[in-house]
């Protein structure tokens, strides 16, 4: 088979870009209408998408071996935990910017778009970087070990509500396009006919002398898939060294974290469901990040001075999923008293 310049054959990668663009298609099409998606709906969805991710490392356990395969479903199922805090802090946009609940699917589905540009630029840099040498494995681990730390410290501030009308996207977007502080259906832009149309209503009376002029006018919905899309790329910072920390595989690392991002859109429905139930995932995340932190430092120590411990991915793929199942037990054991 002909090897590609990404350390698989050419056909590996061909299934990952068809399954990749065929889950896609599959995702606009099954949601393009503005419904809200039902909880049963968005579970059925997200199994769907898990399947699909566990068809792919199928095909790597079946041509590549079980060490490929592991490391494969082990950034996987890291991206989808680190995920979480990201989605949590989606929702809190969503309560701000008042997006009703028909049109959240809609910007949810261009923030994954986002994510895969994203993802796709931090993995080439960072692939990039740890070619450089074993050093570069302690920054990344420093890097990953200081995210756990920053969690850690905002543990506890979920109840907070944050002004995002101080975030920096925001504040750029508003001075490129004058807003318009209603939605209007599920566009993010409007034409001056179009505003023109709407301060034509009785009950928006008082903005027509508040409206500059202008040839397109921001909607909430714009301002907050903006916010949604700078916010991301802040996760992405957090994210792609711990993944890349479980293989240097530029097409294992993004691999995994696109079949994990592809799902987000409708675990983001049952996530918003159970939040409530789910206390202490973010705990089990941490633990996750200092794992990783420590895995990738001893791997730097051993290519440095000689000894270390390896870790084999299999076991990173147990420690892995026995934290997070860990956290999902302990929610369930100790569920948050402070809720009534």
């Amino acid at each position: 088979m002909i090897q590609h310049s990404l350390g698989f054959p050419i056909e590996t990668v061909l299934m990952f870009i068809v399954l990749a663009l065929a889950a896609i298609i599959i995702d606009l099409y099954a949601h393009h209408n503005d419904k809200p998606i039902s909880l049963t709906s968005a579970v059925m969805w997200s199994l769907f998408w898990i399947f699909v991710a566990l068809g792919f490392a199928l095909y790597l356990y079946i041509h590549h071996g079980s060490e490929i395969a592991s490391l494969f479903i082990t950034g996987y199922v890291l991206e989808k935990a680190l995920s979480v805090d990201n989605l949590f802090v989606i929702m809190a946009l969503f309560s701000w910017f008042a997006i009703p609940n028909n049109y959240r699917h809609r910007l949810l589905y261009w923030g994954v778009i986002g994510a895969i540009i994203f993802r796709a630029v931090f993995v080439i840099i960072g692939t990039g970087l740890l070619s450089l040498g074993p050093w570069m494995e302690l920054v990344f681990s420093v890097v990953v070990a200081l995210t756990g730390l920053m969690m850690l410290k905002n543990q506890g501030n979920d109840d907070e509500i944050k002004d995002y009308s101080e975030h920096f996207a925001y504040r750029i977007a508003k001075r490129i396009f004058p807003s318009y502080p209603k939605i209007v259906g599920h566009h993010f832009l409007l034409t001056q006919k179009q505003l023109n149309i709407e301060l034509a209503k009785p009950e928006n009376s008082e903005l027509i002398n508040k409206m500059p002029k202008s040839a397109l006018y921001a909607t909430p919905l714009f301002l907050c898939i903006v916010v949604i899309e700078l916010s991301d790329v802040m996760f992405a910072f957090d994210s792609v060294p711990a993944v890349i920390a479980v293989s240097q595989e530029p097409l294992i690392v993004y691999s995994a974290m696109i079949f994990a991002i592809l799902g987000l859109r409708t675990m983001y429905f049952v996530l918003e469901a159970m939040q409530q139930y789910l206390v202490h995932l973010g705990k089990a995340v941490i633990c996750l990040l200092f794992f990783i932190a420590a895995k990738l430092a001893l791997n730097a120590t051993e290519h440095l001075f000689g000894y270390g411990i390896s870790i084999s991915p299999t076991t990173s793929l147990y420690v892995v999923l026995g934290i997070l199942l860990l956290g999902i037990i302990a929610s369930v054991i100790w569920p948050n008293q402070t809720k009534k």
